[in-house]
């Protein structure tokens, strides 16, 4: 199996949207948190939340909250690259991060982690764990947290993941 990983910075509008990538990670099963055909996303904050605060405790920073505009923006985002296809951060022309985020009522400064195939948050924790730039920004001086997890059969019932951090 090979591990590539991808970067957030950027926000998702429906049907235009944009992140940045970092990573992927091979691993195509399917499980209960999955939804449905349609591609729009499942809330995944809570189940991963522990995950990153526990990262944060460990490293002597401050604990992230669930931050409700942040998993928005990571629904939609991971809804998006499900609907495309495509692990990209950014996936339509005059895809803007920052318009995006601030299109979800995201607060600013804002990262966005970005991954394709886990079947798991644990999974998708650990792949973006296991990413410098990933690890960065889980790192960063965000308060908020919003997690999402898409799969659409017709971009082959892969499961696509977005982590939104915000300020």
């Amino acid at each position: 199996m090979q591990d590539q990983f991808f970067l957030p910075r950027r926000r998702l509008i429906l049907s235009a949207g944009a992140v940045i990538s970092l990573g992927l990670v091979a691993g195509c099963s399917t499980s209960g948190l999955l939804t449905a055909d349609d591609g729009t996303g499942s809330d995944q904050t809570e189940a991963t939340l522990g995950y990153v605060n526990a990262l944060r405790k460990g490293r002597g920073l401050s604990t992230l909250s669930r931050d409700p505009a942040a998993s928005v923006a990571a629904m939609h985002q991971a809804a998006r690259m499900a609907r495309a296809g495509k692990m990209k951060h950014n996936i339509g022309w005059r895809d803007d991060f920052s318009d995006r985020m601030k299109g979800d009522g995201v607060t600013l400064p804002a990262a966005e982690n970005i991954a394709m195939g886990q079947d798991t948050p644990e999974r998708a924790y650990e792949a973006w764990f296991k990413s410098p730039k990933h690890l960065e920004n889980m790192l960063g001086g965000y308060r908020g947290l919003g997690v999402a997890v898409a799969q659409n059969t017709a971009s082959g019932n892969r499961p696509y993941w977005a982590m939104v951090l915000s300020g």
